[in-house]
């Protein structure tokens, strides 16, 4: 069959087919200006096929991508590996009836492998996104000569399977691109584990290289055991095939109008469900992996369980020890757990199993499964091979059937409450005695308890009658109070409580003061740790506006905004109970010069990602719409484990509906920070709040305080350092010295700079809003170039304080211009 550069692409019964010959020449980029004729498009509209160029590469690949998506989304790439450096490829179908891409001197760049001569073939795409090469006179049957399905790329489409054909010895895994301009193979893959040899369970699981990265957990019939969100949802349906012939996963979509995806990214390390989101313009996750410190392979290393409730994390199963407690004790898990006294094989009198519930079952790369046994003869089996350590039913639907027995050391084990799988691990019986013991002890915990609760109670109750008229003229007391607003819907705590709390308000416990008055340290009876902010007389706030902050701060729910616990109002006195902060803020981690040690760069980045989270809820997740107007690296507190939590809410404003933004003649806040329209036009926004962020990132990567840097750098403020050295290409130098040696991708810490100076642009439309931050910090989202930045020198702030200060009222007799320090 000879070669046609062109042929005529013909429409019948809506898909467009290429008969004969097709050629495939792009002459013109982007792909959106080709002519009609020169892509090949899904009979419903959803996906084209055609010649693209990825992000700012100038190599030519074949590929199909969703049509009507603004966003590039490419979801299958034919000469991955093998791009064409100019306009010149061609698609045609050869004498032996495969698909042959050609480039400028006829050479074959790509082909398919059809083992099946077909007379009339001809190429179709799919409304599924399947690209497909079939003969004419099967043209209305699923019997193809060759199709994309098989050859996944980076994504998994509904419909396309994840896993083996055993019938071909055929493997379908996706595999990530190398880079945002390469989509050929990398080394981020995600596939379906089993060997076929030794009959193991299969399980889904990424790896990176030849190391496993992550895994689901094998399939219990119901779901994966190491993954017990994927269950019935609005949007997919799933189903895991496992039989003789095929072991594979594969998805639909409920609503056929959804767009949804599974990809695998390199840059970022994840497994993403994305849903694309048409009235937001943006792919939101449905379910990302991995999802936290947990779900790194093998972290607590052999025989060991990793319980996220833990602190640490990492607990050796019962009947096992750490196999060096030095290294255990310092947090290197590697080596994990050796059993407290060595099993003696096949003694039934000195060995037994023991249930352990709710785990995520081990590796199970040294498995064997008989589908055919029940739980009896699995025991059975396991207890007659000596290197067997546990084992488990292979299907848990009713009453469970199915054999799976472990080979050697458990790997991977983490402790899930929600998933029904249960694992028999292999114990002496001396171990299994005691935990039984160790049970009992515990219910008889529970009785003298709940016995010991009974008589405390009553004694309480007698309490209560003798001081009946004291509680009778406190709740009298509180009930006029309540009665001058409407229901906060917080606790609302007595004066004594909060005071004893204190020591009195005692100078030892006091954490600092800020515009509104000192912060607290506090103690509750049971053993509580609370942050009281105590509001001074000259704050400038009323009864009234208190109770508004507290309403306002109460329906905020998110774990990156500090939560508040209670309020107390007495006569004069008015306080906020705060989640207590041991590591304080911020601020007194990125500017100190011992502390900023031990801060490295990717702990900054997930703080940095947490902040714009927190944001994000703020402007758009949240009942109201919020506007902090003063984020700054103080406001930023971190919690036991270093996760940000967003604090100081006393400058916050709140809208409905659909408002973003307002204006105020008492410009509030603290210069350094303020966006430039808020500062000389008290206008603020949700961009004002991005402005805010922007600086925050500047600070975090830098080490610097944006007020007073020029004086390090004369002339120069912190954004216009960073803007000239963007401009000259050595952002590098951007970055704070002690996180030279911490970061292994100076891509994703120039990324942040870039983003920084995009949420800093002079004028609000220019900059960003939080959710495209996120995609951006993820790796989602090409960044545009920025534009000059505001406050780009020292005359700016100088013009920004005197403008303020002669334009505007001061916010409080307490210096509100510098904000309040929050709880710690």
């Amino acid at each position: 069959m000879s070669v046609f550069c062109f042929i005529l692409v013909s429409v019948i019964l809506g898909p467009f087919l290429i008969r004969a010959t097709f050629a495939i020449v792009d002459s013109i980029r982007p792909l959106e200006s080709i002519s009609d004729g020169r892509t090949l498009v899904s009979s419903d509209g959803t996906f084209q096929f055609g010649f693209f160029s990825p992000s700012t590469s100038k190599n030519r690949y074949l590929g199909i991508w969703y049509k009507n998506i603004p966003v590039q989304t490419v979801v299958w790439v034919a000469n991955r590996c093998s791009p064409i450096n100019d306009s010149s490829g061609t698609l045609t179908i050869n004498d032996k009836g495969n698909l042959v891409l050609l480039s400028k001197n006829k050479s074959v760049v790509w082909s398919t492998s059809s083992l099946k001569q077909a007379q009339k073939p001809f190429v179709q795409l799919l409304d599924s996104g399947n690209l497909v090469l079939r003969d004419e006179k099967d043209a209305n049957s699923e019997n193809y000569l060759w199709q994309s399905f098989d050859y996944p790329s980076n994504t998994l489409l509904a419909g396309m399977k994840l896993g083996w054909d055993l019938r071909r010895n055929l493997t379908r895994r996706l595999s990530a691109w190398r880079s945002f301009n390469d989509p050929c193979d990398g080394d981020f893959t995600s596939g379906i584990e089993y060997d076929a040899r030794l009959h193991t369970y299969p399980e889904p699981a990424i790896r990176e290289g030849l190391v496993k990265f992550y895994r689901n957990g094998a399939w219990n019939g119901k779901t994966f055991s190491g993954a017990p969100e994927v269950r019935p949802n609005p949007i997919f349906d799933f189903r895991f095939v496992y039989n003789d012939d095929e072991i594979y996963y594969t998805y639909t979509l409920k609503n056929k109008s959804l767009v949804s995806m599974i990809v695998v990214n390199r840059t970022t390390r994840v497994r993403q469900n994305l849903v694309w989101i048409e009235t937001e313009r943006t792919w939101r996750p449905f379910t990302t992996i991995p999802r936290d410190q947990c779900d790194r392979y093998g972290l607590c290393g052999a025989n060991g369980n990793c319980v996220m409730s833990e602190t640490p994390v990492c607990q050796c199963l019962k009947g096992f020890k750490p196999k060096s407690l030095e290294k255990w004790n310092s947090m290197d898990w590697s080596d994990g757990c050796v059993r407290n006294s060595p099993l003696s094989c096949n003694d039934k009198e000195k060995d037994g199993f023991m249930k352990f519930s709710g785990l995520k079952l081990p590796d199970a790369e040294h498995t064997r499964v008989n589908k055919s046994m029940n739980l009896e003869e699995c025991r059975a089996k396991c207890f007659s091979n000596c290197s067997c350590m546990a084992y488990a039913n292979s299907d848990i639907r009713g009453k469970g059937s199915g054999c799976v027995i472990w080979i050697g050391d458990l790997l991977d084990i983490r402790q899930f409450l929600t998933t029904e799988q249960d694992l028999y691990v292999r114990m002496l019986a001396s171990e299994i005695e005691k935990a039984r013991e160790d049970r009992n002890v515990k219910r008889t915990v529970i009785v003298i308890s709940v016995v010991v609760g009974v008589v405390c109670w009553m004694i309480l109750v007698g309490l209560y009658i003798c001081k009946r008229r004291q509680l009778h003229e406190r709740k009298e007391k509180k009930r006029k109070c309540e009665s001058q607003e409407e229901d906060l819907d917080l606790p609302s705590f007595d004066l004594p409580t909060i005071s004893n709390a204190t020591n009195s308000f005692s100078e030892k416990n006091k954490l600092g003061e800020g515009g509104f008055g000192p912060v607290y340290k506090g103690i509750m009876e049971g053993g509580q740790e609370i942050a009281v902010k105590r509001l001074s007389k000259c704050s400038g706030q009323g009864v009234n506006e208190f109770k508004n902050e507290v309403k306002l701060i109460a329906k905020l729910q998110h774990r990156n905004l500090v939560k508040l616990l209670g309020y107390c109002i007495d006569g004069e006195e008015k306080l906020l109970v705060y989640e207590y902060m041991p590591n304080k803020s911020l601020d007194s981690f990125i500017f100190d010069e011992k502390q900023s040690k031990l801060l490295e760069w990717p702990k900054r980045f997930q703080i940095l990602c947490g902040i714009a989270r927190g944001i994000l809820y703020l402007h758009h997740d949240s009942r109201l719409r919020i506007i902090h107007r003063d984020l700054k690296a103080s406001n930023v507190l971190l919690d036991k484990e270093m996760n940000p939590k967003i604090s100081d809410f006393g400058l916050a404003r709140s809208f409905g509906g659909d408002q973003i933004e307002g204006s105020t003649n008492r410009v509030v806040g603290t210069y350094g920070y303020m966006a430039p329209e808020y500062a000389f036009d008290g206008q603020f926004s949700i961009k004002s709040d991005v402005f805010s962020f922007g600086i925050l990132m500047l600070e975090i990567i830098s080490g610097k305080k944006s007020r007073g840097f020029y004086y390090e750098k004369p002339g120069l403020t912190l954004i216009g350092h960073a803007w000239k050295l963007m401009k000259e290409g050595k952002a590098a130098e951007m970055i704070d010295m002690c996180l030279r040696d911490s970061y292994n991708n100076m891509e994703e810490v120039l990324r942040c700079i870039h983003i920084g100076l995009l949420c800093v642009q002079q004028s609000p439309d220019d900059r960003p809003n939080m959710s495209t931050v996120i995609l951006m910090l993820s790796g989602e989202r090409v960044l545009s170039q920025p534009k000059p930045p505001a406050y780009f020198t020292e005359t700016d702030i100088k013009e920004s304080d005197h403008s303020s200060s002669s334009q505007f009222i001061s916010s409080s007799t307490c210096d509100m211009d510098i904000s309040l320090l929050e709880p710690r």
